[in-house]
């Protein structure tokens, strides 16, 4: 079975870093997009970075650019999100998605930036 557990929410204070991994499971023949979205209260969900298997460009939201990296394993097993500086207004559930024929998406890891 497919599964995507994400790993490394919590809370942290405005400047701090947290590092979420998610860790990608049950796919034969791998996953090629892989990504990070995140939803506020209230708010669209959005995406926040991805990275494909093949060029592994990544790509960034405007607001998260400079701040947050997305890197993958050499296995392509798992992927990264490590995010600095981080701001109040970056608190929102960080939900890991990957996708071959199918969409796949975890259960989401809250994100909590507070002093």
């Amino acid at each position: 079975q497919v599964q995507l557990v994400e790993s490394g929410g919590g809370l942290v204070q405005p400047g701090g870093s947290l590092r979420l991994s998610c860790s990608l499971s049950g796919s034969i023949f791998g996953f090629n997009v892989m990504r990070w979205y995140r939803q506020a209260p209230g708010k669209q969900r959005e995406l926040v970075a991805g990275i494909t298997s093949g060029d592994g460009t990544p790509n960034y939201a405007d607001s998260v650019k400079g701040r947050f990296t997305i890197s993958r394993d050499n296995a392509e097993n798992t992927v990264i999100l490590q995010m600095n500086n981080l701001k109040p207004e970056d608190t929102a559930v960080y939900y890991c998605y990957a996708a071959r024929f199918r969409e796949y998406w975890g259960q989401g890891t809250q994100v909590t930036v507070s002093s």
